[in-house]
């Protein structure tokens, strides 16, 4: 009985070797493709870097590098003090004075300024009698950065203002008032409706395009279509047609939405805007095309279009988090990104109302690296297929 038991745990040991063998196989040989494949290395290693980063340095809501213009018809000894005190602090830069209220929304328009403090006149003299004013006055397409900024200025300017006072005076003899332009009734939606329609649109036409192609690829039936007498040129246009079609539905409902369920005005023209969108979906068209091009999964076509466009868009386009408060190295990343301007575009036009002069810049951008990205991506496909 007991060599029995003694045979029958050698029997059970040696098969638990085995099988733990053949576990520790398979174990190496996942390790080996994984780290064959780079690109799943690259995604694996890479990814919990690149979003660290980006969570760590461009999500943020604190007050930076706030561009203030003065109209300063008094221009005394507190005033100059005070617009001293903001200019030296680590969240406002007075870059413009003003000589007529006619200049405050030019230069808003024009996206040169965030805010304008604008002081009542004989400031010094009113000050002591309890009747001096400041007005400030600021962009509130982002309701929630114009109110935080409004705060900070607030303070600095309720603090400089006391210590100039004669000793038992009360702090209340300078009243801030607050004038939020384009947005008066602080709604988000004004905000977050701009960047809803670049991230959507990016998505529907670069992801699904890149997609569809590399499913063509993955099935085999993208070499049965490029032997047809049809050009291959033909052939990728044809597939991204519908996308277009679909890209400029989904443009329509969302602005008859914002307009009609929203509350959110076309304060702009209606046309400029629908022209800065078509020229934002041929460029996410190339996107979608250059990503068909590298990548030889839907999986790895996803993740790809995930990465490189979808987070991108989110956190560096001003979609959610303002750019002047990112590092410098994200503000330079941020300029290559096609949302950040077709956003910065569309809340120009949608919620500002400015000319089309006013937005040539961004036009232009958008244009070249229309030019630029349908170029490079029709030439690697005609190298692939080559």
């Amino acid at each position: 009985m007991q060599i029995s038991a003694q045979a029958d745990a050698s029997i059970s040991v040696k098969q638990i070797n085995i099988v733990m063998k053949q576990f520790i196989a398979f174990v190496r040989k996942e390790f080996f493709h994984i780290f064959r494949d780079r690109r799943t290395m690259l995604i694996l290693l890479g990814m919990p870097i690149v979003q660290i980063i980006l969570f760590g340095f461009a999500i943020t809501t604190e007050v930076k590098n706030v561009r203030v213009a003065v109209l300063d018809p008094s221009n005394d000894v507190i005033t100059r003090r005070i617009i001293d005190r903001m200019d030296a602090s680590e969240y406002f830069s007075v870059t413009r004075r003003f000589y007529s209220p006619g200049d405050i929304d030019h230069f808003f328009r024009r996206g040169d300024i965030d805010m304008v403090l604008v002081f009542s006149e004989r400031f010094s003299d009113n000050l002591y009698t309890g009747g001096a004013s400041v007005q400030i006055v600021s962009d509130a397409t982002d309701p929630n950065m114009a109110t935080m900024q409004a705060g900070y200025a607030m303070n600095i300017i309720s603090a400089t203002g006391q210590e100039m006072l004669p000793p038992g005076m009360q702090a209340s003899a300078i009243v801030p008032q607050l004038k939020l332009l384009y947005n008066p009734q602080m709604k988000s939606a004004y905000n977050f409706v701009p960047g809803v329609m670049g991230l959507i649109l990016m998505l529907i036409c670069a992801m699904m395009t890149s997609i569809s192609i590399v499913r063509e690829k993955e099935t085999g039936t993208m070499e049965i279509l490029l032997v047809s007498p049809v050009k291959p040129l033909f052939i990728i246009l044809a597939k991204a047609v519908p996308y277009f079609v679909l890209s400029f539905v989904n443009l329509v409902t969302i602005l008859l939405l914002s307009v009609y369920v929203l509350g959110v005005p076309v304060a702009g023209s209606l046309f400029w805007l629908v022209v800065v969108s078509l020229l934002f979906i041929f460029v996410s068209l190339a996107l979608g095309l250059l990503i068909s091009t590298v990548t030889h999964t839907q999986v790895a076509a996803m993740l790809v279009s995930g990465l490189m466009l979808m987070m991108p868009t989110m956190l560096l386009s001003g979609m959610i988090f303002p750019i002047e408060s990112m590092p410098a190295i994200l503000q330079a990343i941020s300029a290559v990104l096609p949302a950040r301007w077709y956003i910065q575009a569309v809340r120009k036009l949608m919620i500002e109302g400015v000319d089309i002069s006013l937005v040539l810049a961004e036009i232009s951008i958008l244009a070249v690296m229309a030019v630029i990205l349908i170029a490079v991506s029709f030439k690697k496909f005609k190298h692939r297929l080559e």
